[in-house]
């Protein structure tokens, strides 16, 4: 199993600096965490140690400086790491962006602000949307070299809108973005969030959460997913519904102790897809921690946690496709 530093909350996808890997998630002053195995894990600091970002506040006013779901990408001779500012239960909320050369000799710079979010009662020259809650940012970068972010977290569902590869902020500052998921089509049904995109032969995947979180071993969270031709979708499950509206295939849900799987990740090395998550432990009184599982891709290409765990607190799911066959050890 995963040891050292395994507490976390939304965790980001994995990333690589030289040997070392890295994982952030939610936290005072963004929180996160290396190790140079992917099995002991050390607990790094915070990217903000002095406070937030002074946008912050003047964004979402009753931001205390504990930053929420942070994802991170490469590109352009940088480190990405996307973060969201928020207040619970609200859709007064900002996805922020700070970069560096380095995560193993870090020396961040703030980007400010990629997308903010307003009640319409509420809404300034400042409001970029008013129907999507700006939190869970999940990065993208393309085999075409194009980066692509989704967010979004109950309201109106998930989102993604295209970033310009030299700012890392919105290609187009006049749009949000393309709708792309939501699990109901009333407004105040929607329980989607955590969304994470990957590429994977001619597709790319929507992995995202139903449920809720937050309340420990109470919480419902399940991971489904996916998957268009076109990175802005449509997206469909297995059955071919559209996850507007309810679709989302079953990929992840809780079992045993553990809980409430959470915040997907697809880190790929050396021919294997690595999957992140995070759970609540049923048997350490509900405490968030990251685990990891080897993700296989059947037949049809979809994705399937093998009965193969060479892995990292294994769940007990059944990772058959829909004909009962398993995809195969990897």
């Amino acid at each position: 199993p995963l040891t050292g530093h395994v507490w976390a909350h939304d965790p980001s996808q994995l990333i690589k600096d030289g040997d070392r890997y890295f994982w952030f998630c939610t936290g005072p002053g963004i929180s996160y965490a290396w190790s140079d195995d992917r099995l002991d894990w050390t607990f790094a600091g915070a990217v903000f140690p002095g406070g937030a970002p002074g946008w912050t506040t003047n964004a979402v006013p009753e931001f205390a400086g504990h930053f929420w779901a942070p994802d991170v990408a490469w590109f352009n001779g940088r480190y990405h790491v996307y973060y969201s500012c928020s207040s619970w239960g609200s859709i007064d909320s900002a996805i922020g962006l700070v970069t560096s050369p380095s995560l193993i000799t870090p020396g961040w710079t703030d980007r400010g602000k990629v997308v903010q979010s307003d009640n319409s009662w509420e809404a300034g020259p400042e409001t970029d949307i008013t129907t999507v809650n700006c939190i869970d940012p999940g990065v993208l970068v393309a085999g075409n070299g194009s980066v692509w972010l989704t967010y979004g977290s109950y309201f109106d569902g998930i989102m993604v809108t295209q970033l310009n590869p030299l700012t890392g902020l919105r290609l187009n500052p006049d749009s949000p973005g393309t709708r792309i998921a939501s699990s109901s089509t009333r407004f105040l049904g929607n329980t989607t969030e955590a969304s994470f995109l990957h590429q994977h032969g001619a597709y790319y995947y929507l992995f995202l959460n139903y449920g809720g979180c937050c309340v420990g071993i109470d919480s419902t969270y399940n991971i489904r997913v996916g998957r268009s031709t076109s990175v802005t979708g449509p997206y469909v499950d297995r059955e071919g519904v559209n996850l507007i509206g309810g679709g989302g295939t079953l990929l992840l849900e809780s079992t045993g102790r553990y809980l409430g799987p959470g915040h997907a990740g697809v880190f790929g090395e050396n021919g294997t897809d690595w999957f992140t998550y995070h759970y609540y432990d049923g048997n350490d009184s509900g405490v968030a921690k990251i685990g990891m599982a080897r993700l296989g891709w059947d037949e049809d290409d979809w994705p399937v946690l093998t009965n193969d765990w060479s892995a990292f607190y294994p769940f007990e799911v059944d990772a058959r496709d829909h004909r009962g066959v398993y995809g195969g050890n990897l």
